[in-house]
Parts: structure tokens; sequence; C-alpha cells
């Protein structure tokens, strides 16, 4: 799958609009709109503003891909704890979307991240690269985007952020095509020595060294 992420998008489809941390952009800006018009117009409803209609179908489902759902940050000095400058791992990734008719399928995506600080760590800032793509469920790749996310150790050695990416719009030819038909993926972006190392596997053993000096 992840081999299959490294196509060129589909020009079909657009992801954009990043959400700062903890953002609901899309759901504010209707809201504000709203708010807007009532003070206006006066004799404008909510009703007016939103959309009524259900959804024609569910929404794509959306998930971490295993392999790269977390990062090993090393200092090249081996695959010892000591060596370990930075961790993460992707803990939440939730979709809501919005369709009806024939329209378009509008979702936003918020995904949590948790972030280590490790021995080797010289700066207490690291920018982690990280992808949003969709797919069609047999796989094939229609779009990707990537995008960066910040961890803060100021603070301490471990750190949270959440990203809301709040548009990604999905053409469909016509009201039979469900939501279900697509997935939303999300994945940090790696080196092939880190993606080898996830598909391996591998957790860091602690008594590495001392049992190694024993043999």
């Amino acid at each position: 799958m992840l081999d299959t992420l490294a196509r060129p998008p589909y020009p079909g489809f657009s992801l954009f609009q990043q959400g700062s941390r903890y953002a609901m952009t899309l759901l504010r800006s209707a809201l504000g709109a709203a708010a807007a018009a009532l003070l206006i117009g006066g004799c404008s409803s909510i009703a007016d503003e939103f959309d009524s209609r259900q959804n024609v179908g569910p929404c794509p489902t959306a998930a971490s891909i295993y392999d790269s759902s977390r990062i090993i940050v090393l200092d090249g000095a081996g695959e010892l704890y000591p060596n370990i400058e930075y961790t993460g791992e992707i803990t939440r990734v939730e979709l809501f979307c919005r369709y009806a008719g024939s329209d378009p399928l509008v979702a936003q995506v918020e995904i949590d991240f948790a972030f280590g600080e490790g021995p080797a760590a010289d700066i207490d800032e690291r920018d982690f690269g990280y992808f949003v793509a969709v797919t069609r469920r047999n796989g094939t790749v229609l779009a990707r985007e990537d995008f960066m996310v910040e961890a803060d150790f100021s603070d301490g050695p471990i750190d949270a952020a959440s990203e809301s990416i709040s548009e990604i719009v999905i053409p469909r030819n016509d009201e039979s095509v469900s939501g279900a038909n697509f997935e939303v993926l999300v994945g940090f972006i790696l080196t092939d020595d880190q993606l080898k190392f996830n598909r391996d596997g591998k957790r860091f053993r602690l008594d590495a060294g001392v049992q190694a000096a024993g043999n």
C-alpha cells in the first residue's frame, strides 16, 4: 500500500485546507455564516443556511496504515534505546463527511498524534511529515497530499498534537456512488530504513547492549 501511495495524485480529487490544532474548520465556518445571516437578514433561518438532506450513504473508512502509523528517529549509531532521538505515533483517525444527491462528498479528517523525545535528541522541537490519501477500496490511490505536524518538547519529553484537514472533496459520478467505495488513509512519511524497521516488527530492548556484551 505504501508503495502505491508514492504514485502521483489523481487530478480529479483535491485535498486541501489544513486546520490548526484541535480546529473544526468546516463546522466553525458554517456556524459563522448562519449567525451572520440571522443577524443581518432577520428573517433567515438556520435551515436556510444548512443543507438538511440526509447523507445518501456511509462515510468513507478512515484509518492509519499499520506500517506507517509510527516513526522512530535514530541518531545513526544503531538500533539501541540510547540512540533514539524522537518517536511518533498516530493514535486516532476520525472522519466526518457530508454528501447528498449527486453532490461531491466533502469530508474532514481529524488525526491525533503522540510524540516522544529520546536520549539522543539535541533540540526540543521536531517537525514530522505525514500524508493523507484517498483510495478506492481495491487499493487504487486517487489522491495524496503531504503535511507537517510539529512536536514541542520544551515542557518535557512527551507531547501530543491534533491536526484537522478540513476539506477533502471526492467527486461522485452520480447519486448511486457511496462513500463506502472510498478510504481515507493516513501515515507518517518514512525513510526506507524506518519503513523496514516497522515492517520487521522491531521493538527496542533496553538490555540489548548488556546481552551483547555478555556473549
